[in-house]
């Protein structure tokens, strides 16, 4: 049911209006009738209706006066103003002020009425419809991130939203009007030349159109933004051009994100150098120009020795910052022309293009040399570092990039094998070695997987009783095809490759293992013996997994014994009697290998819990031909015995050699006057069996015939 008021104050003219409305017989209009404004707008504040019928001679509210004070009252009601004169311009004016229709009394009749009431709700509802719709148009253009200008069909123009004004610097009342030319001042980034105004071609053509790829839009303060934009026409219910709108969208966070992301497709993350991809076209460009001008291209390959110790014991954020010094000293050390990348890891090459003498080449590698080695201060550590280089030379060495760096890469790698610190040229012969070292690398992955590897173990040696005391476990390799692989052959390669930790690990729980099988096959106690390479030694996860082989495996931590080298002790000190003492205090033995052979600095051998030395062979082999030597072991041994140190002497093969150990003294000896390394269960007979062994005694006779 609508609800209809009624301002009138004539009782006659109210009761006319409920007569036309009976005249319909049942209808669904209810009315209410009030006799002044001030009742009206009581009513209205505290009732609800849907139309009012206003009379503009009110006894307190008169023509135009009457309108707008209705209209206040309930701005969003459909409003019909009643008048005893023909006026056509106070009702024209009464619509101006919100009213939707007026009816002049005497000429009323119910039809007209009642059609009048219908059509002033309708073009009411219609008229919150489009505010709605205009409204909604208004706030969603607003919100949006692109700029929304309008024009009219001569370019001018004749809106702009709120980002439009904050883009271009002008206000949509300031602009208006304007040529879109002035407003959106757009030019070719590069030519700087000002594009033609994109709303002819689109009011012209009818049809959408974009700007070029690259421009800028100069705004009022005369500041530049990088744009895209799109320009359509605007149609009217006849399908008529009326205008063009234009959107533009600021490309300025795309762009830079665009040329970041080009340029960090190019270039190393840490360093800023050129990475691989660029570094390839860079020698292919350098090829190009050496063909035509009849030049030379040399590639160095440097790879940072010892790099990965820095970094596993400060960490990686003073290894980083090692890395980016390394890579400024490079720049210093090359033209502009020339280029220094960074492949990867502690990895560089670099371009050296128009090379005129090779050597030219071999003073730019010394130069490099000697940058990376000078000391790199970073955080209060004074860092040394040194390196290795390998080169190649276009075209001797390789007519691509791939050839060249590849040989430059093997090249490299001779230069660490004869002495680190080095530059080497690449010779057509290393291929053949590169070749085998990366099938062997290949192998080596599978090799744990497929079972390859297996322990023998050599039995020591107790020289005053002739038992054996203990085991070395020492891996062997059967390749499926190449057959047995020398462990001198393949554990460089496994610690170079980073598969030493893995292997290292199955090490442990296979000596483990198998030692405590021996304690319960009832055979004689053995102390089982592990070397520990640096790169295991220096892993955080070293202890950790250690003591949980010995509870998985339930072998007593007594019975087993660490060799570690005095490099890797030394290295590392304070950490390395950190882990000593852990070690200690579990049971587990630890015994210096290859002593002699490293630091030979005697201070730590107070200073770390250590259980025992192990003379190297190298000093045992020429035992009967050397004084030196002999005199050194016999110093050892002395040493050891007042530190309270076992001795353990390697490489024993003539019963001179063991007579000599024998008649000093020596702790125990192995080696293969005894046994050479064997298979666990022929281990486990010679521990049944015993090996003979010339008593002490004998051994001094020995030495006086």
């Amino acid at each position: 049911m609508k609800i209809l008021l009624l301002v009138e104050d004539n009782p006659g003219d109210a009761r006319l209006f409920q007569e036309m409305f009976n005249e319909q017989g049942p209808h669904n209009t209810k009315m209410t009738v009030v006799e002044c404004m001030v009742e009206a707008e009581r009513h209205l504040a505290e009732r609800a209706v849907d139309i009012i019928l206003l009379d503009l001679g009110l006894p307190d509210a008169q023509g135009l006066g009457a309108v707008r004070r209705a209209h206040a009252a309930a701005p969003r009601i459909p409003l019909v103003v009643l008048t005893g004169l023909d006026d056509e311009s106070l009702a024209a004016q009464a619509l101006q002020e919100g009213a939707q229709d007026y009816l002049i009394k005497g000429q009323i009749e119910t039809r007209g009425l009642l059609r009048s009431l219908r059509y002033a709700i309708e073009r009411n509802l219609m008229e919150e419809a489009l505010y709605v719709e205009k409204e909604r148009a208004q706030v969603t253009l607003n919100s949006i991130g692109d700029a929304v200008g309008c024009t009219d069909i001569f370019g001018r123009i004749t809106f702009l939203n709120l980002v439009a004004e904050k883009m271009t610097g002008w206000l949509w009342r300031e602009a208006a009007g304007r040529p879109v030319t002035e407003v959106f001042r757009i030019l070719e980034a590069v030519s700087r030349e000002p594009l033609k105004d994109p709303t002819d071609r689109v009011l012209d053509q009818n049809h959408q159109a974009h700007l070029p790829s690259n421009c800028v839009l100069i705004r009022r303060d005369g500041s530049e933004i990088p744009v895209e934009d799109s320009v359509s026409q605007i149609h009217d219910r006849r399908g008529q051009a009326t205008g063009a709108v234009i959107v533009l969208r600021d490309v300025s966070a795309a762009r830079a994100f665009a040329q970041q992301m080009a340029h960090s497709a190019q270039h190393d993350f840490l360093t800023g150098l050129p990475n691989r991809m660029l570094l390839n076209d860079r020698v292919g460009q350098a090829i190009v120009l050496a063909k035509r001008h009849a030049k030379r291209v040399a590639v160095l390959f440097l790879d940072l020795d010892g790099f990965k110790h820095i970094n596993d014991s400060l960490g990686h954020p003073i290894g980083d910052k090692l890395l980016q010094s390394v890579a400024q000293r490079l720049v210093g050390c090359v033209r502009d022309s020339d280029t220094v990348s960074r492949q990867g890891g502690d990895e560089f090459v670099v371009l050296l293009s128009e090379v005129e003498h090779v050597e030219e080449v071999a003073a730019a590698a010394g130069r490099l040399l000697r940058a990376v080695a000078a000391a790199h201060s970073i955080d209060l550590h004074d860092l040394q570092i040194n390196s290795s280089i390998g080169v190649s030379i276009y075209p001797d060495d390789g007519l691509d990039a791939e050839t060249l760096i590849k040989n430059a890469d093997t090249a490299m790698y001779q230069a660490k094998e004869n002495g680190r610190q080095s530059y080497q040229f690449f010779k057509s012969v290393m291929n053949v070695r590169a070749v085998e070292r990366q099938s062997i690398e290949g192998s080596l992955r599978r090799a744990l997987e497929r079972q390859e590897f297996s322990l023998h173990y050599q039995p020591k040696i107790d020289l005053r009783t002739g038992a054996i005391t203990g085991a070395e476990a020492l891996i062997r390799w059967m390749h499926p095809t190449r057959g047995a692989v020398s462990p001198a052959q393949f554990i460089p390669i496994a610690e170079d490759c980073g598969l030493m930790l893995p292997i290292g690990a199955w090490v442990f729980r296979e000596a483990c293992n198998q030692a405590r099988a021996w304690v319960d096959a009832g055979l004689p106690a053995t102390k089982m013996a592990v070397n520990v390479s640096a790169m295991e030694f220096r892993n955080e996860h070293f202890l950790d997994g250690l003591l949980t082989i010995l509870t998985e495996t339930g072998l007593d931590p007594r019975s087993l014994e660490l060799e570690l080298t005095e490099s890797v002790l030394m290295k590392r000190a304070e950490s390395a009697a950190s882990i000593l003492q852990t070690l200690r205090e579990a049971g587990v033995q630890v015994a210096v290998d290859d002593f002699g052979t490293g630091y030979s600095s005697l201070s730590y051998l107070s200073k770390f819990p250590i259980d025992a030395l192990k003379i190297d062979q190298s000093f045992v082999r020429n035992l009967s031909t050397s004084k030196h030597d002999a005199i050194i072991v016999n110093a050892v041994i002395g040493m050891a015995r007042s530190l309270k140190l076992r001795v353990v002497a390697e490489g024993v093969e003539t019963p001179e050699q063991l007579a000599f150990l024998q008649a000093h003294q020596c702790d125990e000896a192995q080696g293969y006057y005894f046994s050479r390394p064997v298979p666990p269960q022929q281990f486990a007979r010679l521990l049944q069996t015993g090996i003979p062994v010339p008593a002490s005694g004998d051994a001094e006779a020995f030495l006086l015939q």
